[in-house]
């Protein structure tokens, strides 16, 4: 069974940076679709980015595009989200996903293993 761990979340001021890492273990992260989701303060959740088995990169927020981007690191079994010039919106609860095999979805249903999320705070 996949575990997952998050980590790297933090306080940061406005326009700063955060890595936040999604650590795999108990088995091969390889066959599973991993994405990044995030959960405002009396928000639902929301899918942030997801990268496809195949390769496939898919951003669902149009607010962090050019900011987040999602590395996987098949080697070590993680993946990681780099982001930069942090708004206070971007205030959060995430969390990383797994789905054993499959593709990409927005849909927090879809994705079968969860990590216990990390907080990422943006303040001045």
């Amino acid at each position: 069974q996949l575990r997952l761990v998050e980590s790297g979340g933090g306080l940061v001021q406005p326009g700063g940076s955060l890595r936040l890492s999604c650590e795999a273990s108990g088995t091969a992260m390889e066959p599973y679709v991993i994405a990044w989701f995030r959960r405002a303060p009396g928000k639902e959740r929301e899918g942030v980015v997801c990268i496809s088995l195949t390769g496939g990169y898919y951003n669902y927020l149009d607010s962090v595009k050019g900011r987040f981007s999602m590395l996987r690191d098949k080697h070590q079994s993680a993946v990681f989200l780099e982001m930069n010039n942090l708004k206070p919106e971007d205030t959060a609860a995430y969390y990383c996903a797994a789905r054993h095999w499959g593709g990409c979805s927005s849909d927090e249903r879809w994705y079968e293993i969860w990590g216990q999320g990390t907080q990422v705070s943006v303040s001045s």
